[in-house]
């Protein structure tokens, strides 16, 4: 059985993966901070609500009325959206990590949400501190989002100075169906930001590392080295 693409609304992006997220995959889209992460995920949803998905963006760190105040900056409207019914974004306190898998289920099923956001996947340990328990936690929170046939980008964080690591705790990139790894390095009297796909299921995906862009209209992906 074929499954359907899903666009993600990055300008030269979905070239690179066959037509864009396959239907209901878990990707995750990570890197160390200031590389644009929470910018893709609001990008990926607002492309979805402009033609007619059902949208959930869960936050475990910044507040909804701070994430919504980026989104103005690209004229991204998320309020309109949000007064009509078709998205939904909600705050969940890392202290209660524990109901999360529920919450999420939750919003999906009660918005019939086609496309989902978890910022961030990695504030996971800051209540469980055994490594063991963290991993066995995202484990289950990344089956559960695929068993709800929702397409999600989870977001992770890269510490700094870990650049060969993939996220925070070492099992996301192990369950997600894909892995977008973004950069800011420093060259000569400037900084440049690149994403490489390092992982995307049944998908004959790019293997470059390609220079990306953040424009007045969000983020651009160009194809050229």
């Amino acid at each position: 059985m074929i499954r359907r693409r899903i666009k993600t609304g990055i300008p030269g992006l979905d070239e690179l993966i066959e037509g864009g997220f396959l239907e209901g995959s878990v990707n995750l889209v990570t890197g160390e901070t200031g590389t644009g992460k929470t910018l893709f995920g609001l990008q990926f949803l607002w492309y979805g609500l402009k033609r007619g998905d059902t949208c959930v963006y869960i936050t475990l760190e910044e507040s909804p009325e701070d994430i919504k105040a980026d989104a103005e900056t690209f004229g991204w409207n998320l309020s309109s959206y949000e007064d009509r019914g078709l998205f939904r974004i909600v705050y969940h306190d890392p202290a209660q990590v524990n109901n999360l898998g529920s919450v999420l289920v939750d919003e999906i099923r009660t918005l019939k949400a086609k496309r989902l956001v978890l910022d961030s996947i990695s504030l996971v340990g800051m209540v469980l501190q055994d490594i063991a328990k963290i991993r066995k936690m995202i484990y289950n929170l990344i089956n559960v989002i695929k068993n709800t046939g929702c397409t999600a980008v989870l977001i992770s964080e890269i510490l700094s100075g870990e650049e060969k690591a993939l996220s925070r705790h070492g099992v996301e990139e192990f369950v997600a169906d894909g892995i977008i790894v973004l950069n800011y390095l420093g060259t000569v009297g400037e900084y440049v930001r690149s994403l490489q796909i390092r992982k995307m299921r049944r998908t004959n995906h790019g293997k470059d590392i390609y220079p990306l862009d953040i424009t007045h209209e969000g983020i651009i992906i160009r194809s050229e080295g």
